[in-house]
């Protein structure tokens, strides 16, 4: 007799049976009824457009990796499961990737607002390159013309930098964790000068791990400054946006992170013959300062040579003028003191007046009954203020 299972059972059963089955295929669907719930829990229905078959998908907000909305045509991987509680039957979804250029471009454009919200592009973030790199982180594919043409554009602007190259998928399910791998490595180890990211061009499916949100905000995270050179001119990628500098081919990468050895020449150069032609005017102006000094230290030094050379004929050819002025000049002095000497003056006939040993220059400093001294020619004698004349004055006896 077949033995009797609970339902718990019988779907623990199936469950088992479905994780038996492969993992490895690819489910291609419209997305419809898509919801995130709480911020972290992504559910969405897949559904056949022709036979009306629907397939109900559950995933996590973190493996979510790229942006999606109801319409848009995506591939799927994940494991099968039957959910006990609720009875139903649902894909545990790994891996999400939009399909056609329609679903690819409208993924793009979801996933740059998101990005640009969170300031990834904001130009005040983005660092300059240093001028003189002497390290490079290259990554890219080998295989790639991309690397040919970046090495080729260096060596001939400036050789002798050293290149820390990794080697990376550029496209398909192995180019993201190739090229975060290689963002982790040089970051944490090599630490170069500066970081290129670059390869060729193409639609929106060959550059659709350069969209990838893991590798932009690997760009973001990069504590070195990171180049990225995607595609042609025409396009344009999220690395590109986030990246620090953007290239618009590899060779114009290249051109971004070396100088060129011929403008540097130019610069040195230019930079000399400035400095040459500084030091030229101002040598030129302290030789004019040099020259005006010797011009007037030449000048006072004729002058001295000059009053030396009548001293010195004076003293040599005429002592006899110089001695004949010396006794005229003294015999001048000597009448002037004589003119000046008191006692001439008391010969004639005046004499000196002094009270107390001061000489006495007018009468109304006498007072009567006083004494005072009068010198004369020859002698002197003490007097004593007796009376004051008919004219008020005081009179001496």
């Amino acid at each position: 007799m077949t033995p009797s299972l609970s339902v718990s059972q019988y779907l623990e059963l199936v469950n088992v049976s479905l994780g038996q089955m492969p993992r490895d295929f690819v489910i291609e669907g419209e997305v419809s009824d898509f919801r995130v719930a709480q911020g972290k829990w992504v559910s969405f229905d897949l559904k056949d457009e022709k036979d009306q078959a629907l397939l109900k998908c559950f995933m996590t907000a973190w493996q979510l990796k790229t942006a999606i909305e109801d319409g848009m045509r995506v591939q799927v991987k994940g494991a099968p499961k039957i959910y006990e509680r609720f009875g139903t039957f649902k894909l545990n979804v790994t891996d999400v990737e939009p399909v056609g250029e329609g679903a690819l471009k409208r993924a793009y454009e979801l996933l740059k607002k998101k990005l640009e919200s969170e300031g990834l592009f904001d130009l005040s973030r983005k660092r300059s390159l240093p001028r003189f790199p002497e390290r490079i982180g290259l990554i890219t594919s080998r295989d790639a013309a991309a690397y040919g043409d970046f090495l080729r554009i260096l060596n001939n602007r400036w050789s002798g930098v050293e290149i820390l190259f990794h080697q990376v998928h550029v496209q398909g399910r192995e180019a993201v964790p190739d090229i975060l791998e290689a963002f982790a490595a040089l970051g944490s180890l090599h630490r170069p000068d500066v970081i290129v990211l670059t390869r060729g061009g193409g639609g929106l499916e060959d550059l659709q791990a350069f969209n990838d949100e893991r590798i932009a905000r690997a760009i973001y995270a990069s504590p070195i400054p990171v180049v990225c050179a995607v595609g042609h001119e025409r396009d344009e990628s999220l690395c590109d946006l986030v990246a620090d500098v953007r290239a618009s081919t590899p060779s114009n990468a290249a051109e971004r992170v070396v100088p060129s050895r011929e403008d540097v020449r130019y610069e040195v150069q230019t930079l000399c013959d400035h400095l040459f032609t500084k030091m030229e005017d101002a040598l030129r102006e302290r030789v004019t300062v040099i020259d005006e000094a010797t011009r007037r230290v030449s000048f006072l030094l004729e002058r001295q040579k000059e009053r030396l050379a009548r001293v010195s004929e004076d003293l040599v050819s005429g002592p006899e003028f110089w001695f004949s002025r010396l006794r005229e000049r003294l015999a001048s002095h000597e009448r002037v003191l004589k003119e000046l000497n008191p006692k001439r003056v008391l010969a004639r006939g005046y004499s000196i007046v002094r009270s107390g040993g001061r000489v006495l220059t007018s009468v109304s400093t006498l007072e009567v009954g006083s004494l005072i001294q009068v010198q004369f020619a020859a002698g002197s004698a003490q007097a004593q203020v007796r009376r004051v004349n008919e004219k008020g004055q005081q009179t001496l006896v």
